[in-house]
């Protein structure tokens, strides 16, 4: 006979661990998203159909101008945004919760929604919500609360 094991939440440095992995992840994405403005805006000015004139270059130009540097920001953010958005509404995981075995999701088990997703997010404090799990008794994030999702930790089986 076999007997099913409740889910275990969480712990903070599993969480941190994972957050850690993530951090590197989005760095990487971030920087190929920039990259691809980046080469096609010098990729225009190789063909003489942009100048970055009054600005010192590409770079100065993206976090200088009025109306693009804004623009590049938001587009950045929203690359940032959606890698966590997409993980967390897909499979319930991003890559780093897959390493440290961790899966967020309803109480009832469901997937989280992409309200939810975007209210972790909003809550998160860039990692910092993770810092009432150790006082809270069922071991939840400010941003766990908010948005009425819970993290566990997988066993093996699953």
């Amino acid at each position: 006979m076999s007997t099913i094991e409740e889910p275990q939440p969480a712990g903070l440095m599993r969480r941190l661990g994972a957050l850690f992995y993530d951090g590197l992840i989005v760095i990487a994405i971030e920087m190929m998203a920039a990259g691809i403005v980046i080469a096609i805006l010098h990729a225009l000015i190789a063909l003489g159909v942009f100048n970055v004139a009054p600005y010192v270059d590409v770079s100065d130009f993206l976090t200088m101008h009025p109306i693009w540097g804004p623009i590049y920001t938001f587009y950045l953010a929203a690359v940032w945004i959606y890698f966590f958005v997409f993980f967390w509404t897909k499979a319930g995981q991003t890559l780093g919760m897959r390493a440290w075995k961790l899966q967020i999701r309803n109480s009832d088990g469901s997937a989280i929604s992409t309200r939810q997703a975007l209210i972790r997010i909003a809550t998160s404090c860039f990692g910092l919500a993770n810092l009432t799990v150790p006082i809270d008794p069922k071991k939840r994030g400010f941003h766990d609360i908010w948005a009425k999702t819970q993290v566990i930790v997988l066993n093996q089986a699953q």
